[in-house]
């Protein structure tokens, strides 16, 4: 994957997660084609540029915390 793609794929994930309409890193996955420790590495990388992401278990959903 280029870098333009990630960084596009990065930006959809993020508004996916402050919509709140994140659920499953899988589900991301599949409209990606990747894998689901994709996934994670790229909400990883979305907390090391400062955004502080959260899971809720109780929900079961990612969260953007203000």
């Amino acid at each position: 994957m280029d870098y333009l793609t990630y960084s596009k794929r990065l930006d959809y994930l993020l508004e996916l997660i402050e919509k709140g309409q994140l659920q499953s890193p899988g589900q991301v996955a599949e409209s990606f084609e990747c894998s689901e420790r994709t996934v994670r590495k790229m909400i990883n990388d979305l907390r090391d540029k400062g955004k502080n992401i959260t899971y809720s278990r109780k929900s079961m959903k990612y969260f953007l915390d203000k």
